[in-house]
């Protein structure tokens, strides 16, 4: 399969327990393709090994090398996931010759089948363009069903995303691409940003934001003081949609927490307000799919951001099948 690597076990190394105390000892490594439809439930972790977006937006490099490091640093801590419930590594997503898009369409496929075959997928970026690939994978699953083809975007980021495209594609366009395409389709864009930033995005990306109706909370509100404000805002945004999809952009997070990413600030959120959503999220039964995006290894720091970006996978998964 062309821009695909199989999963690594090398990935996944640990303390032996021979219990299945470990992450590491828990997972199954199997390629994308032979993912079977489980008997039980299941989570599959697909990495998007691609940074092309963030080098045409003219960020740090080095996110390609962020899956894999993840998984890494994933697999060392505690399994507490029930025994009826399985977790592969699918491998990869790749990049070569600069051809984004193709990456893009490669994890398009790949999220659709995981989806198709009732996986829970967690992908794990690479570049923040990973949010129109994951996108259009739900949407072409979703599409074979007579109901609930509704997608509200739930966005943890300091950055709106949303820069037109008439240069080229890049990790900064994914949700202006598919804003258009809604547009283009007559269907209501429905995207929801939780902590951005005015000194992060300029009055241009405010007023596209404006015309094309997002909802958002900016930073200075979105803190664990103002929790039950926030999640109020999140449930009455689910309630309009049929289902949920979930990306964090790890440079959201302030660089206290998240100094390996291609956009760190010390202005970003703290990880407690995010699990606090996330929980809220996931208690409406809505949500399909998660990504995160921006880890990149060459700027971090004692391996925190790698350890921040696993422990949210941690805290999800066990979410979601406690």
């Amino acid at each position: 399969m062309k821009h695909y690597s199989a999963p690594k076990k090398d990935n996944w190394q640990g303390r032996i327990s021979n219990k299945s105390l470990y992450l590491h000892e828990k997972v199954k490594c199997v390629p994308l393709d032979e993912i079977p439809e489980p008997p039980k439930k299941s989570i599959a972790l697909l990495g998007y090994a691609c940074d092309e977006g963030v080098k045409r937006n003219q960020g740090r490099v080095g996110a390609v090398k962020g899956p894999d490091v993840i998984k890494n640093s994933l697999a060392k801590m505690p399994n507490h996931l029930p025994s009826t419930v399985q977790l592969y590594d699918a491998g990869n997503i790749t990049c070569s010759d600069g051809d984004m898009e193709a990456s893009q369409q490669a994890l398009s496929l790949g999220v659709t089948s995981l989806l198709d075959k009732k996986q829970f997928p967690i992908v794990l970026g690479g570049g923040h363009d990973v949010a129109y690939g994951h996108y259009h994978g739900i949407k072409t699953h979703l599409g074979s069903k007579k109901e609930g083809q509704t997608i509200g975007i739930i966005n943890f980021d300091a950055h709106f995303d949303l820069r037109q495209n008439t240069q080229n594609n890049n990790s900064g366009t994914p949700f202006y691409q598919i804003a258009m395409e809604c547009k283009k389709e007559n269907i209501k864009f429905n995207y929801l940003c939780l902590g951005i930033r005015k000194d992060a995005n300029d009055r241009n990306l405010f007023q596209t934001a404006k015309e094309l109706d997002v909802n958002f909370i900016l930073s200075d509100t979105f803190q664990i003081q103002f929790l039950d404000e926030i999640n109020t805002w999140i449930n009455a945004f689910i309630k309009t949609v049929d289902n949920a999809y979930v990306t964090i952009d790890l440079d959201g997070f302030s660089s206290a927490y998240a100094p390996g990413v291609s956009a760190p600030s010390p202005m970003g959120f703290t990880p407690q307000i995010v699990l606090e959503c996330l929980k809220t999220i996931i208690a409406s039964g809505k949500l399909i799919s998660v990504d995160l995006a921006e880890m990149n290894p060459k700027y971090d720091v004692d391996g925190q951001t790698a350890k921040l970006a696993a422990s949210l996978v941690h805290h999800i998964a066990h979410l979601l099948f406690p």
